[in-house]
This record gives C-alpha cells, structure tokens and sequence, in this order.
C-alpha cells in the first residue's frame, strides 16, 4: 500500500493508501468514528465505520488519545466538507504509541497561559498555528536565498566566534575560547565585506546574537539574520536592493502561504499594499514627523521602538529611512561628504507598527578615516588589523544591510511578540526548553 502525505490527498483520490502522522482530535457518532490525523504536511479527516472494520480496530480507534502516533490505511474520497477536501474511509489502523490517559498530552484545546505554552514550546510547535508561522518563515527564508542566489550573490558563511565586537561591546556574549577568550557573533558583516571583495556580490545567513537586556516585543538574544554585501554599491544602490528584496519576499508569501495566513488570521490585503515603490525619507524628515505627533524626540538622539512605531504607522507599506547621525550609528558607516555629521545608512521600518527590519549602509572607505573611528571608539586595534587591510589592499566603495528573520516573519504573519517567530526563542529570562 502506497504511504502518502496527507497534502498528496488529491493526487490519490479513489486509491487505497496509508497515511502516518498523529490524532489531532477524535469525535464519535453512533456507529462512525471521524478521527482526525496530522502528519506536519497536513489534516485529514478519517472515517471508521463499525460494520466496516472489525471489532478490534474500531476499538483501537476509539480509544486513541490526543497526539498518539498511528499508520491510517483507507480509501482516499473526495468530500468538499471535510478538511483539505479528502477523506479517508479507514480499513486498518496500527497504533505505533497510544499516549497513556493517566498521563494525557499537556496542551489541550483550553486556554493556556503564554508561560505554559512557552514552557512546553516543544509541543506547542504541534499546533495549527504554530505550524502555520513555520511555514511562512520556511517560505521567507527560501525566498531570501532564492533572490540572492537568482541575482548573481555567492553565499560566504561568516563566523559565529569572534575576536571582537561589531555593533557595540555592551551588548557581546563572551565565551571561553581554549586559553584565550572569544564573543559570539553580532552581526557577519565585517566578514561579508571581505568576502565582497573576493567575489563581487555576496550574502551571509546564519545566527547572530545580542546580549541586550531587552524584554520588549521586539527582542531576542539569538536570532538569524540575513546580509548582502555589495562591491562598489553606494547608499542608493543599497536601499534599492533593500527594497527589491522585501517587496519580493512578501510576494513569494502571499504567492505560496495563503492557507498559512488564513489560519493565523492575517488581513492579507495589507501585505498587498507592500508593492514598488516604497516610500523614503529622511532622519530629518524622519524627526519632524514624530515631533508633529506628540514624540519627544530631539535632533541626534536614535529612534527607540515607540518612535519607530509611530513613523511605521504612517505609512501602508515599509517605509526607507536614511541619513541618520553617525553618532548614533557604528563606527564603520561612510560619512555624507555634504553633511558629515551624517552617516549615509539606511533603516527599513515595516508598516502597521512593526519597527525596523533591516539596517545597513554604505562603509567607510578610507583607511585612515576607518583606523581614526576604530580609535576613538576604542576598540582593540589588534583585533581590527584585518579589516584594516581591506582598505590596504585594493579598497572600494562598499555597502550593505542585515534583515533580521523573525522581525520580518512577526510583520508578515501579524505577531503580537517576536518569541513565536523562531522555534524555540531565547530571550533574557528564557533560556528552555
């Protein structure tokens, strides 16, 4: 007997097949048994029929238990009720574990807390709409790789162990490294821009790491992020590039994780919007918007998450925002030469409230400017020699950005909270399971 996945249903329509997966939820009427089965690809709607099947195997069915393992073997029928559109008429079942009812699967169709559910996340991902925020992020992390890899861009995997910091040294996890010690990483992009040097175009994904003592809805401790790098890109060429990429991941989604979107409530009409050109302005423009609604905010100070929220909300579709103080900015962004109090950066904010998802720019240049910014932020000159001779040897303009995954995924499915954008999240009181 042929073993399908239940997304294969239509294809075997009329065929006799085995499915495998878990009891999802089980009801019972009179003499029919309609036992609902998962197997991660989808739900398939199964019926057992007492004077069908033998004795023994309408009891094995009517005493499986909720997210017990079971082999289903039917006939695949058409029935536009049921989920998916197929049923199964049940004629054997083999029961691989029936969950014991003295000690029953703990996340049940009641209301649990968010501690609950993040203290069993293990099983948590086993749900309807955890599922469905997997498979988005699944289909935006392919297209993330499917627009790189389509555009010419060689994938270089940067270090996760690093001699020193990138952003900022308050913000470093620092590890022991044999006799010596060593942090993880920030951020692959001082790494990617060696790499842009040897191949032109490249990008970079993996997990980055930020020791911020953040609680807020934004925050993770560990998260993955996506980096191109560009040889001799300007700001302009970069903010393009930024823009291309988030108008074609949303796309691919609403292309391909409709169903996905529908189970998790999501107004797709507002991802609709997310279509060329974006809106851009700048952090001067950027300033006297959220002075005019109320912000507190002062030329030279670094937006916090409410600022971003509000400018977010001002728009239907992300928002490009350049030209940031470079004080507030890292040391290695390229200063505007018309304003050199500027740094020619770059942040996107995504729309409905959902704050910024990439940040990049173009990088200094410039040896000697790069060595006085290494100096006057006081980092270890030892620890930069290698990004020094990038500009020994054969410089060029450069620039580039990161788009962190989760945000991007909490924005597209509509999340509250950026902890069920990543299978199991790190966060400053969550280290388990």
């Amino acid at each position: 007997m042929p073993v399908i996945e239940i997304r294969q249903a239509s294809e075997h329509a009329g065929e006799e097949v085995t499915v495998q997966g878990w009891l999802y939820n089980l009801r019972e009427s009179g003499k029919l048994l309609f036992p609902l089965i998962r197997d991660g690809t989808g739900i398939m709607q199964g019926v057992v029929s007492k004077g069908a099947v033998s004795p023994e195997t309408f009891e094995r069915v009517r005493d499986l238990t909720q997210e017990s393992s079971l082999r289903a073997t039917g006939r695949v029928r058409a029935d536009a009720r049921a989920p998916g559109g197929f049923e199964l008429d049940i004629s054997e079942v083999d029961v691989i574990q029936r969950i014991p009812p003295d000690r029953p699967y703990p996340i049940t169709p009641k209301e649990h807390g968010i501690e609950f559910l993040m203290d069993h996340r293990h099983l948590w991902l086993r749900s309807s709409r955890q599922r469905a925020i997997l498979g988005v992020r699944h289909e935006i992390i392919k297209a993330c790789r499917d627009f790189f890899d389509d555009r010419g861009f060689t994938l270089v995997d940067a270090p996760i162990f690093t001699p020193a910091a990138c952003e900022g040294t308050t913000t470093l996890f620092e590890v022991k490294y044999f006799d010596d010690k060593a942090y993880l990483t920030q951020s692959g992009q001082l790494y990617n821009e060696a790499a842009a040097a040897a191949v032109g175009k490249t990008y970079c994904f993996g997990p980055t790491f930020r020791a911020e003592k953040s609680k807020t809805r934004r925050h993770l401790t560990e998260f993955w992020m996506i980096e191109p790098e560009v040889a001799f890109a300007h700001l302009d060429d970069i903010c393009a590039l930024a823009e291309e990429l988030v108008a074609f991941v949303v796309g691919r989604v609403l292309d391909r994780r409709r169903a996905e979107l529908k189970t998790l409530g999501r107004d797709a009409s507002k991802l609709e919007a997310c279509i060329l050109p974006f809106p851009r302005i700048t952090y001067d423009e950027a300033v006297k918007i959220l002075q005019t609604k109320g912000s507190g905010i002062q030329w030279g100070s670094d937006f916090g998450g409410t600022d971003e929220t509000i400018l977010s909300q001002q728009f239907n579709k992300p928002v490009v925002v350049t030209h940031y103080p470079g004080q507030v900015k890292a040391f290695y962004m390229a200063p505007d030469p018309q304003r050199p109090e500027l740094a020619l950066c770059v942040d996107m904010l995504a729309p409905e409230g959902y704050g910024e998802i990439i940040g990049g720019g173009e990088r200094i240049a410039d040896y000697d400017l790069l060595l006085r910014r290494i100096e006057e932020n006081r980092l270890p000159r030892e620890a930069f020699e290698w990004y020094l001779d990038l500009r020994r040897y054969g410089t060029v303009p450069h620039a580039g950005f990161g788009m962190g995954i989760e945000r991007v995924v909490a924005w597209i499915c509509g999340l509250d909270h950026v902890r069920e954008t990543i299978p199991f999240p790190r966060m400053l009181y969550r280290l388990k399971p």
